[in-house]
């Protein structure tokens, strides 16, 4: 999208420091699909600014297993991963899971766990710590693992890069099973299996799928493996629609872009965890003050920083054994674990966001045009520094690369970065590794880490900002807020509400609509919690809409809210839950001082 297109209401520099424009959207196809669907012509605009063929709105609309689960045999090596898994089931060997720290890795294990119980077969689990582990599998940890009895180790999402670690597995006589989605540049480590379908030699045309969802397809082949050779545990095949709740989980909080069968995983998946007939999820939506978790909202902003506090910070076993958990007691000790350590998490990131901010804000007064914001600092800590980061590349429209290192920390510094489109940070992170300017580095193209001294901050930042010099239209389009139309106060009614719910499930790839409201009189403002701003907005005809910000009480935008400032507000229509759920409030996320 080219910035230089018209402002949206003339918003050419927000409270956020943003542009707004309008989503291109191809007309006719607009038409086409409010004519064919006897729907409203706004509905045919989100679909079509959404990139939705027309042979595949029912699929969009309507997502379903049976219709998009792809078959599991067209994944590579998924064939010979379910013979060497249900061979150890059936053999009752000692299987060992090693995942990683964050909710991907969590719900994945957990899946896997409840089905080999199925079987008679309590898994062995592994999760690494962030700190003195880092990420992936290590030859020392197999080595831990076939110490404790592992005779075949499965790894999910993580495992298809760490080829010494494989190559240490093999030297030692444990059997692998690879289960992972991220991407492979190379042939595939020597295991058993490696079932990727990012690796280049994956047809399976589902790059899109988080770790969970690989896991689910494993799981349905297992069961298929199974009828073909007619066995199954006492009681019968498990149905693993059963976990979908997990599957969705896991999707939502890896942000895998949610198309095709990502979808009715999600979907199904929200009317699963709704029941609360995981215990562990139960337990985590009681003490997080969720009466019944079933929105993208809960999911990802509610139950997922939860389930990812302990891998951050504390102990990286929690989630997947609150996931995993079948006794209640049990689960509600660790739901509690797992609460007080995210409650600590945000006051650790508020501090080093605070003090990471003055940093980017000073940098930036002296080099404005940088390309990149570099901050680091002794103390902050590893596990909340790629949230941080991605705060800054929100706040300031430029990738941004946040570092820590000291205390109990160790002497090397770690670095976590968040980009923004058109800057590869882990390719760029990956070169100054190979250069010398850092210990080791890599990554996404949107999310990378890396390794170095403090005495190389300085030199990093320099080849950081020399690399991304030129990226200025990708930083100009950094800063576009894309809008999907505008709406009144009067307009934003239940109706309205339920029509943009059935485009749903929202997330990475197929964004929940944004609407801008024009010359509002905000009043009744007043601080919510620590920076929440809650107030009211009048339009030109007198209607009146309930609005929310979050933490904006203390920004530009709650400057001019509490000062009753005529403004025009982007955001998106949201139900009011304190008010039964059936009223409509106006979530804001970015504001401009109105022109008329």
């Amino acid at each position: 999208m080219a910035s230089t297109e018209q402002a949206f209401l003339g918003v050419e520099d927000s409270f956020s420091g943003r542009k707004w424009q309008a989503r291109p959207v191809d007309d006719a196809l607009a038409t086409a699909h409010a004519r064919a669907l006897n729907a409203p012509d706004l509905m045919g605009r989100i679909l079509a600014g959404r990139n939705v063929a027309p042979d595949a709105v029912e699929d969009f609309l309507n997502p379903t297993l049976k219709a998009l689960f792809p078959d599991p045999s067209s994944f590579a090596d998924m064939d010979a991963a379910c013979e060497a898994v249900l061979d150890a089931l059936l053999a009752k060997r000692c299987i060992g899971i090693f995942a990683d720290y964050d909710v991907d890795g969590g719900t994945s294990a957990a899946t896997l766990t409840r089905y080999f119980r199925h079987w008679g077969v309590e898994p062995n689990l592994y999760v690494p710590d962030r700190l003195t582990e880092g990420y992936g599998p290590s030859p020392e940890a197999f080595k831990r693992m076939k110490d404790a009895g592992a005779e075949l180790v499965i790894t999910v999402d993580c495992g298809a890069a760490a080829v010494e670690a494989l190559e240490a597995a093999d030297d030692i006589g444990l059997d692998i099973v690879v289960l992972d989605h991220h991407l492979m540049q190379s042939k595939p480590p020597p295991a058993l299996a490696v079932v990727n379908p990012n690796r280049p030699d994956c047809e399976s045309g589902c790059g899109h799928l988080a770790a969970a969802g690989v896991v689910f397809v494993m799981v349905a082949g297992l069961n298929r493996l199974a009828r073909a050779r007619g066995v199954s545990p006492e009681g019968g095949l498990p149905d693993q629609r059963e976990w979908l709740d997990l599957c969705a989980l896991g999707t939502l909080c890896d942000m895998a872009p949610l198309r095709g069968v990502n979808r009715a995983f999600v979907n199904q998946g929200l009317r699963i965890l709704q029941q609360q007939a995981n215990i562990g999820l139960q337990a985590l939506a009681q003490v997080a003050g969720i009466e019944a978790p079933r929105s993208v909202y809960h999911a990802t902003f509610m139950l997922g920083p939860r389930l990812n506090a302990g891998g951050r910070i504390g102990d990286p076993w929690l989630a997947t054994k609150l996931l995993a958990c079948e006794d209640r007691k049990e689960a509600i000790a660790l739901a509690e674990r797992l609460h007080a350590l995210n409650e600590a998490r945000k006051g650790m990131e508020a501090d080093i966001l605070g003090q990471a901010k003055i940093m980017a804000e000073q940098h930036l007064e002296t080099n404005p045009d940088a390309g990149v914001i570099v901050v680091g600092a002794e103390g902050w800590h590893p596990g909340v520094i790629g949230i941080v980061a991605g705060r800054l590349k929100e706040a300031f429209h430029r990738p941004a690369i946040v570092i820590g290192w000291g205390d109990s920390l160790g002497p090397v510094a770690k670095g976590s970065g968040r980009s923004i489109e058109g800057v590869n940070l882990g390719d760029l992170i990956a070169q100054a590794s190979r250069e010398g300017v850092i210990l080791s580095g890599g990554g996404h193209a949107m999310a990378a880490g890396l390794s170095l001294m403090p005495d190389q901050l300085d030199g990093f930042r320099a080849f950081m900002e020399r690399h991304t010099a030129e990226k200025v239209q990708e930083r100009a389009e950094a800063r576009i807020l894309v809008l999907d139309g505008v709406l009144s106060p009067s307009a934003a009614n239940r109706d309205l509400l339920e029509l943009l719910d059935r485009t749903g499930p929202h997330g990475a790839d197929s964004p929940e609509p944004i609407f801008a409201m024009a010359n509002l009189q905000p009043v009744n403002a007043r601080r919510v919690g620590a920076d929440h701003l809650s107030f009211e907005i009048l339009g030109e005809d007198g209607s009146k809409l309930r609005a929310i910000a979050f933490r904006s009480a203390d920004n530009t935008l709650g400057e001019n809210v509490f000062a009753g400032n005529r403004v025009n507000l982007a955001g998106k229509l949201k139900a009011d839950e304190w008010r039964g759920g059936r009223a409509v409030q106006f979530e804001v996320i970015d504001g401009a001082l109105s022109q008329d």
